[in-house]
């Protein structure tokens, strides 16, 4: 105990003479003091310790939480992509549903089509084949006959041109491998090579799609 208070009391001599002085007449003092300043040291590094813990700690949760939020959009994403490219999908459905049923609606009528053009070709065959000169008053039953038949040619005309059915008598126009038929290649004089010289039989389209190609002959180079 006499070498604690001989060391204490040289430590403490510069700065404090007075707490000096007083240690030689209470060693006891001095020791309480001495455990006082250790246990304030040592409340102090537990107080530090307790509190680093404590920041540490949130630290750790925080980091977690950010994983997990990391976790979360990261899904969030992939989701959202997919349920986008879903209704992309579903949307391309749909328009292509809704165009094959217009498709169905406009060209629905093509086979029946098909069939009323013959009845056409023989109607306009059968006015071409009559007489003009026979077409008199003197021959009443041949004129009437002539106009009923060309009354009848216009009419399904009017009705074809109704439902979208259209003639094609392209002569003079360029031939075309889409709307025309070439029956025959030969040189004309004062034709253009490539254009058409004659119409063998009228084409027909349907809502701008080819329902049957007009039968041609086409001009060639001499």
């Amino acid at each position: 105990m006499a070498a604690v208070a001989h060391c204490v009391r040289g430590a403490l001599r510069p700065r404090y003479p007075l707490l000096s002085f007083s240690l030689r007449t209470s060693p006891r003092l001095l020791c309480v003091a001495t455990q006082q300043k250790n246990t304030g040291q040592n409340l102090e590094e537990d107080q530090s310790q307790s509190q680093n813990e404590q920041k540490v700690e949130p630290s750790s949760a925080e980091k977690r939480l950010t994983e997990e939020k990391a976790k979360l959009e990261e899904q969030l994403k992939d989701v959202t992509d997919k349920y986008k490219r879903a209704l992309a999908d579903a949307e391309n459905v749909r328009q292509r549903s809704q165009k094959l049923v217009e498709e169905a609606k406009l060209y629905g009528i093509q086979s029946f089509c098909k069939d009323l053009l013959e009845v056409a070709d023989i109607l306009e065959k059968a006015t071409e084949s009559v007489p003009k000169e026979e077409i008199k008053d003197e021959n009443p039953h041949l004129k009437n006959l002539y106009e009923g038949l060309v009354m009848t040619e216009v009419q399904i005309q009017k009705v074809f041109k109704k439902h979208g059915l259209l003639r094609l008598n392209p002569v003079g126009a360029k031939f075309d491998p889409y709307e025309h038929e070439a029956l025959f290649h030969a040189p004309v004089e004062g034709k253009e090579p490539g254009t058409i010289a004659l119409v063998s039989k009228i084409g027909y389209k349907l809502h701008g799609r080819t329902l049957r190609p007009a039968l041609v002959g086409v001009v060639k180079d001499a």
